[in-house]
């Protein structure tokens, strides 16, 4: 396992950066499945819009005007924090020896942190005075959902990531009362479903209000939210971040299947989790007493092939609401069946006693199934409002 990119470019190339042991592993995957994922949401906007399935409106903004005191004042800010925590990490001693520790530490230099900050704040400057008009001019301009791509994506990763972490702690009550602030701030710990219902209802909100048709974007997102879960799996699993399955001791069924496939015991994890490994010094030398199932390799398969389904079907349909349907479906029953070998809390005060995890993706797969049989009525073909 790999919990920063320190030891994976080690592993990979034999080089020893120090200054990638900064960056988490799982953040770092996670990060570009949410690019890579805009992207390929950008593409499928554009291919809706040429379709007449979204529209621009017009928005008029100031052209020539100098930088403002927010704008300074928010690059200060930013080019504080990078010379405060960033050049921090380089200049004090043993910063590196626990980067997670370090990062969310008040320690940093204070000295770089003004530096930088000022330097931006100068840039910022600059960059509007170069443009400055005497005499500021209102331009208008028309933006397409397209053009919104940078903004949904941003909202997406920050309601998200706030939504996954206080359905983890729920999930979890036991850990989180023991430790109320390691809980809220570990980079470890987090709930995709709790991510997924959040940033939804953030996602909706924002597009209202510049009259983007809810369906129409759910249609487009479908494939996107595949595509971003199975990408971002690739981060828990490199990192080892705890979302492994329950022990597996039968045999392996394959003799050309690799170990690690089958079972695996996550060596060097980054939650620290299992026993120590005999000859490792330092931070993440631990692995798991027995091997377990690797749930979310198996993940990231199962679901970009589900991805690949719905971008191979995506244009052959035309019924708005029929991809968020079979997106619905597909999500709820790829979790709903990992969650028969994955580790998880069990709600003991329900029959059957289920996870939430399996609660939810019922929740989804009914209401798939209820968006493929109504679709035609609720959402005809010439709908015209959000």
């Amino acid at each position: 396992m790999y919990p920063n990119l320190y030891y994976l470019v080690q592993d990979l190339l034999g080089l020893k950066l120090n200054a990638l042991k900064l960056v988490n592993s799982f953040g770092f995957f996670v990060a570009l499945a949410f690019v890579a994922s805009g992207y390929v949401l950008y593409n499928e906007l554009k291919r809706k819009e040429a379709l007449g399935e979204f529209t621009a409106i017009q928005e008029t903004f100031m052209e020539g005007a100098p930088a403002s005191i927010s704008e300074l004042i928010t690059s200060f800010f930013f080019g504080f924090l990078f010379g405060f925590k960033i050049v921090g990490a380089f200049v004090i001693e043993n910063a590196l020896n626990n980067t997670q520790a370090f990062i969310l530490s008040l320690q940093g230099s204070w000295g770089a942190g003004i530096l930088v900050g000022a330097i931006m704040a100068f840039l910022k400057w600059k960059e509007k005075d170069k443009v400055k008009l005497a005499k500021p001019e209102s331009r208008s301009l028309m933006v397409w959902p397209h053009d919104r791509v940078g903004d949904i994506v941003l909202q997406a990763a920050l309601w998200g990531f706030l939504g996954a972490k206080i359905f983890h702690n729920l999930e979890n009550l036991d850990d989180f009362a023991k430790d109320p602030i390691g809980s809220l701030i570990s980079f470890s710990g987090l709930t995709f479903y709790g991510g997924l219902i959040l940033a939804t209802i953030a996602i909706i909100i924002y597009i209202r209000r510049y009259k983007i048709r809810v369906i129409h974007f759910a249609d487009a997102m479908a494939p996107t939210m595949l595509f971003a879960y199975a990408a971002g799996r690739i981060g828990c699993h490199m990192s080892g971040d705890g979302d492994w399955g329950i022990p597996n001791l039968s045999p392996k069924p394959f003799s050309w299947l690799p170990d690690w496939m089958w079972a695996y015991t996550y060596p060097h994890n980054v939650v620290n989790e299992g026993v120590n490994i005999s000859g490792c010094i330092g931070n993440y030398c631990n692995q798991l007493p027995v091997p377990v199932y690797p749930t979310t390799f198996y993940e990231i398969i199962g679901t970009f092939i589900l991805f690949g389904i719905m971008w191979m079907m995506r244009k052959r349909i035309s019924q708005p609401g029929i991809l968020t349907g079979m997106y619905l479906i597909f999500a709820g029953s790829e979790r709903f069946l990992i969650e028969k070998i994955r580790v998880n809390n069990k709600i003991h005060s329900l029959p059957f006693e289920p996870t939430q995890a399996e609660l939810i993706s019922t929740f989804l797969i009914l209401a798939g199934i209820v968006f493929l049989v109504f679709s035609k009525k609720w959402f005809p073909k010439s709908i015209s409002n959000a």
